[in-house]
């Protein structure tokens, strides 16, 4: 799918990090956009500094009602891409972590997700052409200690899409999984301070704006994937051969609490 002037995106989660980029990226590029998400101020001052004209859509992606009137909405003036963005993250062990929290990353992350796909779907497929990116995580090939939940989520994203994949075959309608290794963002701001240390987030990850810019190729050459760097492609592939491997590797890389054995 060519993006440029005429195209008409709808996006959860521009407010912030890598949907803030991808939302910056698209503008540049004449792309009008649907923003979606909670935080109705950070989205107004969102569209004023982007250029064109975008529309403001407060919605909850984890409330199914909401995500499917603001995909009517924003679709009433047309639609040809969707990007499945929102997403959150609370870290720390399973036995640990409160309920609500992991009820919240399922309901933002996989609800999200599949209340927003299948609002637009029909659209998509009614007008014979399109483009879907769910935006999941290289936790979605190989979940990490602390993080169990969030690597559901992100699994759940990568089954899904990569189903969806094969039956949107022939449709005009494309799709194209992202797997982010860490990119700089401010996922992890509530809880910088309790992040296992395996993580390499901050000022050693990707910068937003990169992924942004490879996304939007992707998108241009009807790519099936992306994963961003490139190392997280090598990650799901060696744990797909091997999980010890994978396990060792990891232990080396990012210290023994990447693959903890006692």
């Amino acid at each position: 799918m060519r993006i440029g002037e005429g195209t008409r995106a709808f996006i959860t989660g521009p407010s912030r990090g890598i949907g803030r980029a991808l939302a910056r990226a698209l503008a540049a590029q004449g792309v009008t956009l649907g923003l979606a998400a909670r935080s109705d101020g950070e989205l107004r001052k969102l569209a004023a500094d982007l250029p064109g004209e975008h529309e403001v859509l407060p919605v909850d992606v984890g409330d199914r009602a909401q995500v499917f009137e603001a995909v009517e909405h924003f679709a009433a003036g047309g639609l040809n891409l969707v990007i499945a963005n929102a997403g959150i993250a609370h870290y720390g062990p399973f036995h640990d972590l409160d309920l609500d929290r992991a009820e919240q990353m399922t309901r933002v992350n996989w609800l999200g997700t599949l209340y927003t796909v299948k609002a637009a779907l029909p659209l998509l497929l009614g007008r014979g052409q399109g483009h879907i990116v769910i935006v999941s995580s290289g936790a979605g090939h190989r979940s990490f200690p602390s993080a169990a939940v969030y690597g559901a989520t992100k699994a759940a994203q990568r089954g899904f899409g990569e189903a969806l994949w094969h039956e949107l075959s022939g449709s005009g309608v494309g799709l194209t999984m992202v797997y982010p290794g860490e990119v700089a963002s401010s996922l992890h701001d509530h809880e910088k301070d309790t992040l296992p240390d395996w993580y390499r987030g901050g000022d050693r990850a990707a910068p937003a704006e990169d992924l942004a810019a490879a996304v939007i190729r992707a998108i241009d050459q009807d790519a099936r994937s992306l994963h961003f760097p490139k190392a997280v492609r090598l990650l799901g592939a060696l744990h797909g051969l091997s999980p010890k491997v994978a396990d060792t590797v990891l232990r080396r890389l990012r210290g023994g609490s990447a693959a903890p054995r006692r």
